[in-house]
């Protein structure tokens, strides 16, 4: 009997689909059947920065143009923006079936994605990053928004402990996104004040005023031989030697005077210790967050899940600070979708910018919203406040 030859089993071959793009009404695919696990790479930011950087010098001015047009229309409007709007309503000399065939070229580029078929185009994160690193104008300060800070601060702050609030409060009603403040870092603040204020005959209240704008006040232990006059005079010796000095240095000098001072070591000992408490407290309590609400008025928040993650995001101070904390301390620091490294922000774009307290200690300013946000408008808003701010602190 013969033997049937063996049929070798042809593999299965998966294909995956990498992009779809529609050039003169031709719909063309690119496809590649190589596993997932070699098509995908983790970028570094830095590596992400030199790829846009790297296309962007490909790219010729009549594109920018083009670019900036539908960038600034979508954040006008939310909605796709297709050739025929930018024909019409910006001034560019070009014919819509020009600027649809330029469009199709940004999109395979990798700057715009066509939500559906008969939709115009949508710009992403990496047209964003263009946006503000090329294609933006220096933004100039609006002397109404600049005033407003001003009278929003004059108004709103008559104690130094309102100052964080204030601002966040202020930078939100402008902006109407979610805004964060953070105060300067606990080591760098420098102690402008210290106040003893009597409760009772054996106790007092110690109260250390920061240039940062923090207030805190503790309960400390007094001989019953300090009157009102004695603690006025010990908070006066106290702030002559402490003011301008950073918490680190006040504790080593509260050790020596401990040791040597003719002050109630009791008094001094109680100092020391909310010195401590003050330089060892989580930062998250100097994390102000203000205007969260104001994300559900953007249709990018209208599916729950997603408006629920950012929601809950704003809540969790600690992952802010994180955040924060990595700014690149120059003038703005603008994080774009998935720039942040935070999955829920991929939505979302972060503008930082710094404020400076009177010693020098630097606090941080921000905005949180879609990354279809007015960047100009947003940073000339945070130069406004930041400005309203530093003066401010430097005069009380």
């Amino acid at each position: 009997m013969p033997v049937k030859p063996l049929r070798k089993k042809t593999p299965e071959i998966s294909a995956k689909v990498l992009t779809r793009t529609q050039r003169h009404g031709i719909l063309i695919l690119c496809i590649s059947t190589h596993d997932d696990r070699v098509l995908t790479t983790q970028k570094s930011e830095a590596d992400y920065g030199r790829e846009v950087r790297t296309l962007a010098l490909k790219m010729d001015e009549r594109k920018k143009r083009i670019l900036r047009a539908i960038i600034d229309d979508h954040i006008l409007t939310a909605a796709p923006v297709g050739s025929r709007t930018i024909s019409r309503k910006y001034d560019m000399g070009l014919s819509s079936a020009t600027i649809r065939n330029e469009m199709s070229d940004l999109e395979e580029m990798g700057y715009l994605e066509q939500p559906h078929i008969s939709a115009g185009r949508v710009p992403n994160a990496r047209a964003y990053r263009l946006y503000v690193d090329q294609l933006l104008e220096n933004g100039h300060v609006d002397p109404l928004v600049a005033e407003h800070a001003r009278n929003y601060f004059e108004a709103n702050v008559k104690q130094l402990e309102d100052v964080v609030a204030s601002t966040a409060q202020v930078l939100s009603e402008l902006t109407r996104y979610a805004s964060v403040v953070m105060m300067p870092r606990q080591l760098e603040l420098r102690i402008r004040s210290l106040h003893m204020l009597p409760i009772s005959r054996s106790a007092a209240l110690v109260v250390i005023v920061t240039d940062g704008g923090m207030v805190r006040d503790s309960m400390v232990n007094v001989a019953e031989s300090l009157d009102s006059d004695a603690l006025y005079a010990i908070s006066r010796m106290l702030t002559e030697r402490f003011r301008n000095r950073t918490l680190g240095e006040v504790q080593e000098m509260l050790h020596q005077y401990v040791l040597h001072a003719e002050a109630d070591p009791r008094v001094l000992r109680g100092i020391m210790e909310l010195a401590e408490q003050i330089e060892k407290q989580n930062a998250t309590d100097n994390v102000q967050v203000h205007g969260s609400h104001n994300i559900l008025y953007y249709p990018e928040y209208a599916d729950v899940d997603t408006a629920r993650s950012v929601l809950t995001l704003l809540e969790a101070k600690e992952r802010l600070v994180d955040l924060m904390k990595t700014s690149t301390g120059g003038t703005f620091d603008v994080r774009i979708g998935p720039e942040n490294g935070i999955p829920e922000m991929a939505c979302c774009s972060l503008v930082l910018a710094p404020y400076q307290a009177a010693g020098g200690s630097v606090g941080t300013l921000g905005v949180i919203g879609p990354t279809r946000m007015p960047y100009d408008r947003i940073m000339s808003t945070l130069t406004a406040v930041g400005d309203a701010l530093t003066n401010l602190l430097s005069a009380l």
